[in-house]
């Protein structure tokens, strides 16, 4: 690690200095992240012995910012994890160093890359915390703008994989041990045909290319018989973008090579997704939608990964994120293998002196999401056994064939909620949301059966004057499969716009009969936020995005401290 900081430094503090006389100067920005808990065991939630007595996740960001030049990196101290992050997150170190030079149309970085291509089908590298995600590449990325309406991009490294940044592969610097690159070109067609944009429309078009490469391992078919398995693997990525007004629409196709994999049980499958997408905005209303088909599109750096660590691509789930913590409860997670997915939403903002919309105006969201598997015909093993027999054996094989326009008849994931805000009067503010749901715990967690949900929420805001206002929730989930009714509540005040104080209740009135409980103290001063709080927390998914991390039922002391400097 020493050797990279040195060469990082070599690099950026000439062009620094340089910036510093020529310009005016350096600036230094930066974030600090900490996320504690003092643990309790409590038989009744089912937490076991914890690893420690003291459990922590911290983040800390360094970025030095000039004209031309912009460095950072950032070090994270996991010794003892939160629950929830696996054995692997354990550790110390800086995952995230980079240098970023820019002049005119060209841009050079040197270091760990974030970055996506198109809605990220064959790749996107980001970080998400809260699940554990961080896929950035430690390599570079090149960007050039060669001609008006032109982008060009062309990046490649090694992937993170929790702290795999380890002297054995060169702090992320041997690509021998596997790499992951590829290239975008992105198009503004509009940008060469003043016509199209004197008429107001506006048209994209992208082509992207991703190849991993993996060295060959000894994975077994049978007990004497090794898989052949590729090292490099590639995908292709197609998108075509028109704007019009109030209009956009978006169609973007994907397919990757065979990848034989953990996630796929080592099948000779290629994979392909189809993204369509549709919105319509205008002043007090919103349309929006959306059709997904994705088959056998798991991509990952490591063939034999298991959990959210080394993705190389990411599908959007379709699936609505929800807020409240009922309607949260069964959250849907992308079904990599495949599935074919619908989304719409509508908004609508009912005008001030109308029947419906009142003195102050209300506000209609209504969204249905739709998802089920593909139709799959499975063939016979490499043996010629047939599926679903004793002997059958799908390494080796092609798996299955699916008809494009076919699907299957598992339903996955079901949504149907609408929410209404209407503001009564200047100090209140009354929200209303109904959702039906259906979750296939089954195929979506492993085990279990498919779930029918209602969830009902009302959501009370006050604002008494500038320094006092409180906010009150209560939810109700009523279904007759899995842990059977939940009912929630909240309640919080807050003081003097920097101090908020919060208490609730999760209980479950079917199965468990327990109650999960919290209470909070939350304080803002500058740019500093202190939260502390104590109470249990139940078992359950934390999602975003259609990515999912499992979290295990905790109780304890939790404090959380952030900053930006």
């Amino acid at each position: 690690m020493k050797n990279i900081i040195t060469i990082l430094c070599c690099l950026l503090l000439p062009a620094l200095l340089s910036a510093q006389q020529e310009e005016g100067g350096v600036t230094l920005a930066g974030s600090l992240q900490s996320d504690m808990l003092l643990p309790q065991e409590d038989a009744a939630i089912g937490t076991g012995t914890y690893t420690a007595n003291f459990l922590s996740n911290n983040y800390l960001n360094l970025q030095l910012n000039s004209k031309y030049i912009t460095a950072g990196a950032r070090l994270e101290l996991l010794n003892n994890p939160l629950p929830g992050f696996e054995a692997a997150f354990a550790g110390a170190g800086l995952p995230n160093l980079y240098v970023t030079g820019k002049y005119k149309n060209v841009e050079l970085t040197l270091g760990n890359v974030y970055d996506q291509f198109g809605s990220g089908l064959i790749f996107r590298s980001y970080e998400e915390r809260s699940l554990g995600v961080d896929n950035s590449l430690r390599g570079g990325r090149f960007t050039i703008r060669p001609y008006k309406g032109i982008s060009i991009k062309v990046l490649g490294g090694m992937q993170r994989s929790y702290f795999n940044y380890t002297p054995d592969n060169a702090f992320g610097l041997d690509f021998s041990q596997g790499a992951v690159w590829g290239g975008d070109l992105e198009l503004n067609i509009d940008e060469w045909l003043p016509a199209l944009q004197t008429n107001g429309w506006y048209l994209t078009a992208g082509a992207s290319f991703v190849s991993k490469y993996q060295p060959e391992e000894d994975i077994l078919r049978t007990p004497t018989q090794k898989l052949n398995l590729p090292e490099q693997v590639a995908a292709g990525d197609f998108r075509m973008r028109l704007q019009k007004g109030n209009w956009d629409i978006l169609a973007e196709y994907a397919i990757k090579a065979n990848d034989p994999s953990e996630d796929n049980s080592y099948i000779y499958k290629n994979g392909s997704a189809l993204l369509l997408s549709g919105s319509y905005s205008r002043s007090g209303m919103s349309v929006l939608l959306q059709a997904k088909r994705s088959d056998n599109m798991a991509f990952r750096s490591r063939r034999m990964q298991n959990g959210t660590s080394a993705f190389i691509n990411h599908l959007p789930a379709f699936s609505m994120t929800h807020t409240y913590a009922l309607a949260a409860f069964y959250p849907y997670a992308t079904q990599f293998d495949g599935e074919w997915a619908f989304q719409g939403s509508f908004g609508y903002t009912f005008k001030k002196g109308t029947a419906m919309g009142g003195r102050y105006g209300t506000a209609l969201k209504l969204n249905v999401s739709h998802i089920r598997d593909i139709q799959r015909n499975y063939m016979d093993d490499a043996d010629g056994n047939p599926y679903g027999t004793s002997a059958y054996n799908p390494r080796g094989g092609e798996g299955y064939t699916s008809a494009f326009f076919k699907m299957g008849n598992e339903v996955y994931y079901n949504d149907i909620n609408v929410d209404l805000t209407k503001k009564i009067s200047k100090e209140f503010t009354l929200g209303a949301t109904y959702m039906y749901q259906i979750y296939n715990k089954k195929v979506i967690e492993g085990k279990g059966d498919l779930i029918r949900a209602h969830v009902a929420i009302a959501d009370l805001k006050y604002q008494f004057s500038n320094n006092l206002s409180m906010r009150a929730e209560l939810q109700g989930l009523f279904t007759k499969q899995d842990q059977g009714v939940w009912v929630y509540a909240l309640y919080e005040l807050a003081l003097f716009r920097s101090l908020m104080l919060s208490v609730s209740d999760m209980y479950n009135a079917g199965e468990s009969k327990l109650h999960y409980y919290m209470g909070s103290v939350a304080y803002t001063w500058s740019s500093h936020r202190l939260q502390a709080g104590f109470g249990r927390t139940r078992a359950g998914y934390n999602c975003s995005g259609g990515v999912c991390r499992y979290v295990p039922a905790s109780k304890g002391v939790i404090i959380s401290y952030n900053v930006n400097f």
